[in-house]
């Protein structure tokens, strides 16, 4: 399943797929939870690796932040997870973390358009198309200021630092998200869940500096992978 971000200049696709360890057999439907956040399988979407689907009690934390240290292989990428902002987005984050799914995974897209600048991760199989075989509902931003590069009046500031979900459409969340290292300019349809440290900003900026893969179609790419390989080591939540 395809996900995308559209700027002012381009579209672009962010692939997560989704599944689940407990998959539902032929002809059944999908399990969801019974919380608030409903996470639902996604059988026709087998999970990159095995997780259970999250809790989803009937209060979902919404209060505070939870920090979460992401060592690279290009230096460290200190993320802080908002509660208020998004309680689904980060009982799901945590839950993936917790069960070691990023560890050892590879931030497969750097996009270097004008008005978009994300490094996007969060797939252990390092193609775009992988996912934790389940999905949720989004919990889209209502507060963030008009691009200032946008003529139309549409989309909105993804300022430097924000870090995001990436999805396939209306309430397909999953595992792969985005980290902006640059502003941007997008339509408010993906998940703000949390920020980047200021350690995570500078790892960030020397990814974002050693560019992109060329191909032989694409000498000079403005998106596809990173040329400096950006792996997350582990994701360890401060709880």
């Amino acid at each position: 399943m395809k996900r995308a971000l559209i700027s002012a200049s381009a579209a672009v696709a962010l692939v997560v797929s989704g599944g689940s360890v407990a998959t539902a057999s032929d002809g059944a439907p999908p399990r969801t939870t019974h919380g608030p956040c409903q996470y639902t399988q996604t059988p026709d979407e087998p999970p990159a690796r095995r997780v259970p689907l999250p809790p989803d009690p009937r209060r979902t934390p919404s209060r505070g932040t939870v920090d979460v240290a992401v060592p690279t292989s290009q230096g460290p990428l200190p993320l802080s997870l908002d509660r208020a902002k998004a309680p689904c987005t980060v009982q799901s984050f945590l839950h993936l973390a917790r069960h070691g799914f990023y560890n050892r995974t590879v931030c497969h897209r750097l996009t270097a358009y004008p008005t978009l600048k994300v490094l996007q991760c969060g797939d252990p199989t390092g193609t775009g198309e992988g996912g934790p075989g389940y999905k949720y509902k989004d919990e889209l931003p209502v507060d963030l200021p008009p691009a200032p590069t946008d003529p139309t009046g549409t989309r909105r500031l993804y300022a430097r630092g924000v870090l995001a979900m990436a999805n396939a459409g209306p309430d397909t969340n999953g595992s792969q998200f985005f980290v902006v290292y640059g502003d941007s300019a997008l339509r408010p349809n993906y998940t703000v869940f949390g920020t980047v440290g200021a350690d995570g900003l500078q790892t960030l900026d020397n990814v974002a500096a050693g560019g992109i893969e060329p191909t032989a179609e694409d000498p000079a790419p403005v998106d596809g992978t990173p040329a400096l390989r950006t792996e997350l080591l582990r994701v360890r939540p401060s709880c």
